[in-house]
């Protein structure tokens, strides 16, 4: 999950960067320095929401200025680093009633094809594979800017949002089937 987030938000920002890339400029999100985020949440009992991320994710994109529609989008996220900020509660998220990490430790997205909409926003495409099922999904992204950091590398970055449930994956608890609203915020670097 994270991965697919990660890299769709990346490929976004290169995208809306006019001029800013060339032709197949790759990018790796920006883990390491913490300037990408996996965020989601979920309806708790039509009361309020549940807020979560997840820890650990990474990935990268490709960008191709000259035509878009070419560039690509991967991420990976390691599933039993759910975090809602309550250990029984992630314990529980962690077991087979939902993520089943033990057995399936990663998530993945790959983009299948960008759409531009305007100089700002597109729908991201891809394959989300959850438990080892996979399933199309649509990221609404938005760029958010690029340019030159103060250490001398180039990045892009955007936000982006898609809803899932956790049923459609093969997740038998009857909770599964509840929405999560999944939020990415990332930074990429051009290598």
């Amino acid at each position: 999950m994270r991965k697919l987030i990660i890299s769709t938000a990346l490929t976004i920002g290169t995208m809306f960067a006019a001029g800013s890339a060339i032709a197949a400029d790759k990018y790796i999100i920006d883990t390491e320095g913490a300037h990408a985020s996996v965020n989601l949440s979920v309806p708790h009992l039509g009361f309020s929401y549940i807020i979560g991320r997840f820890n650990t994710f990474d990935g990268g994109f490709t960008f191709d200025a000259e035509n878009p529609a070419n560039s690509s989008v991967e991420i990976s996220v390691d599933t039993a680093s759910i975090d809602t900020n309550h250990a029984a509660r992630d314990n529980h998220l962690r077991s087979d009633d939902f993520l089943n990490a033990s057995k399936f430790p990663k998530a993945t997205f790959k983009s299948t094809e960008i759409i531009l909409k305007d100089d700002k926003t597109a729908s991201i495409n891809g394959d989300l594979t959850i438990r080892d099922v996979t399933k199309p999904v649509t990221i609404e992204a938005q760029y958010v800017g690029g340019g030159n950091d103060p250490w001398g590398s180039y990045r892009d970055g955007f936000k982006g949002t898609t809803e899932i449930n956790l049923k459609d994956f093969g997740a038998p608890s009857d909770f599964a089937d509840l929405p999560i609203t999944l939020d990415l915020h990332i930074e990429g670097i051009k290598q």
